[in-house]
């Protein structure tokens, strides 16, 4: 590393003494030396300082060299010129996966997004039908070869339009039709209501508590609860009313069912029931 130093500190002197005119002044050095009254002695003299501060300078540069520093930085430098390279593959890779999860995600939604438009048409035909009074057989879905949903949403349009007799018969035929689907237990829950507001309380009894006993975890749970008090009290079974009124306040407080169940107790007990 010395020598590589060295040779180009000469280089560099060459290069200065090649310059045209800097050659030309030198050239023109000893001509006013001539022509001036100073002397040798007097020229050496001043010339002096400065050659003793480039030796300083040379061997501080020694210095530096032999210490090893200069090695030192060069090696440092090429560890960061790696180490940014490392870097830069690694924000190329993150780049890649980022836009690999980007893709994922459109593709995602897209699938989500198609799978909605079709229970939408689905539903839609089925709303269709059921409005413009098609007539639903026992033995016929609302949507044949529906889904599951628009199967649903059909026998519940029909309930609500009060078509009593076609919203029981969809809500046999959803239950027989989609055994494991997570709407049974809401399926089951219209059914007995369906029945209720007929005024058939026995069958209405009997869906209700096929949704206590058969969907112990469904949300309707507490409705179907309250649904079998008040279907107690109108075939005049107060005992057995006031028994699932009271099983509603104590097992569901904060419900709509609660206070509806407590409404109907206390018009009970100013009948004295």
């Amino acid at each position: 590393m010395r020598f590589l130093i060295s040779g180009r500190i000469s280089r560099l002197i060459n290069a200065v003494f090649h310059l045209p005119h800097l050659r030309y002044a030198l050239l023109l050095v000893p001509v006013l030396l001539a022509g001036t009254s100073f002397s040798v002695h007097a020229a050496k003299k001043d010339l002096y300082p400065q050659v003793v501060s480039m030796e300083q300078r040379l061997s501080k540069l020694e210095r530096v060299v032999d210490s090893g520093s200069l090695v030192e930085m060069l090696t440092r430098l090429d560890q960061i010129q790696a180490e940014l390279q490392v870097l830069r593959s690694d924000v190329e890779s993150l780049q890649y996966q980022s836009q690999q999860a980007t893709d994922r995600q459109r593709q995602l939604y897209l699938d989500i997004d198609t799978r909605l438009q079709g229970v939408e048409v689905s539903t839609a035909a089925a709303t269709a039908a059921v409005v413009s009074g098609a007539t639903l057989t026992p033995s016929k879905l609302p949507v044949p070869g529906g889904s599951a949903e628009a199967n649903y949403q059909a026998a519940f349009e029909l309930l609500k339009q009060s078509r009593y007799e076609e919203a029981i018969a969809g809500f046999k035929q959803f239950l027989a039709a989609f055994p494991n689907h997570q709407l049974r237990g809401n399926a089951q829950y219209w059914m007995g209501e369906t029945y209720y507001v007929t005024q058939k309380y026995p069958e209405a009894l009997e869906a209700f508590k096929i949704v206590l006993n058969d969907y112990p975890n469904s949300r309707k749970i507490p409705d179907a609860l309250l649904k079998i008090g008040f279907a107690y009290y109108e075939v005049k079974n107060y005992s057995q009313a006031r028994k699932a009124l009271d099983s509603v306040l104590n097992n569901y407080p904060e419900s709509t069912a609660a206070r509806l169940a407590a409404e109907r107790i206390a018009k009970m007990d100013q009948a004295g029931l």
